[in-house]
């Protein structure tokens, strides 16, 4: 885990802070004086597109190949025990059903969302 922080160039606050837990709780992960929950795990390769064969074992490549990243995302999404899944499947037929104009249009909205979400956060912070 030190490994991948140091390459990503973060500090324990800011990898932590990236993957929900504190600073501190990444200090002890690396001494090994605890161990990251399967959900910090996910969180951490998901994050950082990261391989969870290398970060559980050190083998294969440290970072998935962008590709990888994306299959691995849809296929979590589409998994019937996803909670989500026949939302996310309602989701996916309507927008597909849209025309280009209709798919435009939410697309726009999407955006503008997230940057007004991000300016709020950023006056948050």
């Amino acid at each position: 885990m030190k490994e991948l922080r140091k390459t990503l160039k973060l500090t324990q606050e800011e990898f932590g802070s990236r993957v929900g837990v504190k600073g501190n709780t990444i200090g002890n992960y690396e001494l090994s004086l605890r161990n990251p929950s399967d959900a910090i795990i996910h969180s951490m390769c998901r994050e950082f597109n990261v391989n969870e064969t290398w970060l559980r074992s050190g083998k294969g490549e440290m970072f998935l190949p962008q590709e990888d990243e994306v299959s691995e995302i849809v296929s979590h999404l589409l998994d019937e025990s996803n909670p989500f899944y026949d939302m996310i499947l309602d989701i996916m037929h309507t927008f597909n059903n849209l025309d280009d104009k209709g798919q435009e249009i939410i697309c726009n909205f999407t955006s503008d969302l997230v940057d007004r979400m991000a300016k709020r956060n950023k006056q948050d912070n």
